[in-house]
């Protein structure tokens, strides 16, 4: 029989609690593979047991495994009974058909009671593979690594181990709103986060239609992609045009972007509490933009209602960039778009905004009225992973109904 083999990552240090971090994974396990039947888990010390059926081919079950945060790694194993007759017939199976020409075998023995200890299984095996294939032996680096986990009830033994995803279960630190720009920092930010174990709802301030939807495409297509991570999500879409209009029609130049900033943190604080997020999550990098240098991002973060999670504030361009390469949103977050950000920004916008100017010209504003309105008219998608028939198209409501 076919198993998915889970290694956790931090859950293993997580002591007593870690049932809760297990729980988790195993949740969110079902909901990742939710379009196929799994057999029942198990935990076996550090690992997750996870039976497969057979219409569930291997390149989709690494595929969604690989998504899977809590996990250091995995294998698609296939389990035999405890004799190294039966261990070594199904390690060459495993290796057949692999066009690597040097391999080691590697065994790890949950049950020491085995009449072999691990070196003694691995040379054996190892003999095995050899005779058969004619691989050659290379301890140091392999091109292929056959895995042997000896278990109480059974071997199991994969070709190898694929990268996990790492980090901790999502879900299991609570629940976030993150703000998506189309651009290619907030959405590593998110990832990030993620990471960590926060679910996460998504709010994007576009400026249609004042400008084209390219920024709420972008922004969706995000959110679909970020989704695969924590299988459902929530993106609103705030129109923002007509209130930067007003803080424009109101405010001296230099510190319209600092306003703008203010006024997304206190809207997404709004739609924060209605979802019941504690944190948001945004994308800033310190000093990569006139709204991010030190004075700024202070004045800035006191206008929301929530504490404010900057997951890349000490990373540099080129670290994001390579981060969104492997995530697969560069290309994405590249396109051309016009987004809330680039209308009505002065050329030389304030780097050192003190409090009390701001406060001074934020007075002129009915800030209740104004958050109140972004709210009521702002638009709510839902996604999900993997798609389902019944949901297929993108739910949307207005943020009072969700």
């Amino acid at each position: 029989m076919r198993y998915l083999i889970g290694r956790y990552h931090e859950i293993a240090l997580k002591g007593r609690n870690q049932w809760r971090f297990v729980d988790q994974v195993k949740q969110n396990l079902r909901d990742i593979f939710g379009d196929y039947r799994l057999g029942n888990m198990r935990s076996v010390g550090p690992r997750l047991l996870v039976p497969l059926p057979d219409e569930l081919g291997d390149e989709t079950a690494a595929e969604r495994a690989a998504l899977i945060f809590g996990l250091q790694n995995f294998s698609l194993s296939y389990s035999t009974p405890r004799d190294i007759e039966s261990i070594s017939r199904e390690a060459i199976k495993r290796a057949t058909g692999s066009k690597a020409r040097t391999f080691a075998v590697r065994t790890r023995r949950e049950e020491k009671r085995f009449a072999m200890n691990s070196v003694d299984i691995d040379r054996a095996v190892g003999g095995e593979v050899q005779e058969a294939l004619g691989f050659e032996v290379d301890l140091s680096a392999p091109e292929l690594t056959i895995s042997i986990e000896i278990m109480n009830d059974a071997a199991y033994v994969s070709a190898g181990k694929l990268p996990g995803a790492g980090g901790l279960p999502v879900g299991v630190t609570g629940r976030g709103m993150a703000l998506l720009s189309g651009g290619i920092d907030s959405p590593v930010a998110a990832y990030r986060m993620m990471r960590r174990g926060l679910r996460l709802d998504f709010v994007h301030f576009h400026a249609h239609p004042l400008v084209s939807a390219a920024s709420r495409e972008k922004a969706a297509e995000l959110a679909a992609h970020l989704t695969r991570w924590q299988v459902r999500s929530t993106l609103m879409l705030v129109p923002f045009g007509n209130l930067q209009r007003e803080i424009v029609a109101n405010t001296l130049r230099p510190l319209r972007v600092v306003l703008y900033r203010r006024f997304m943190l206190r809207i997404a604080s709004a739609l924060a509490e209605r979802s019941q997020a504690t944190v948001l999550v945004t994308g800033e990098s310190l000093g990569q933009v006139a709204s991010q240098t030190l004075e700024n991002m202070a004045v800035i973060e006191k206008a929301a209602a929530f504490p404010v999670m900057r997951p890349l504030v000490g990373m540099d361009k080129n670290e994001i960039i390579d981060q969104a390469r492997r995530l697969r949103t560069f290309e994405t977050s590249i396109l051309p778009d016009e987004d809330c950000c680039t209308l009505f920004v002065p050329a030389h916008p304030e780097t050192r905004a003190r409090i009390e100017e701001v406060e001074a010209a934020e007075s002129r504003f009915d800030i209740p009225r104004m958050i109140d309105d972004a709210v009521r008219a702002t638009e709510v998608e839902r996604f999900w992973f993997p798609p389902r028939a019944t949901r297929a198209t993108t739910a949307r409501a207005s943020a009072t109904q969700a």
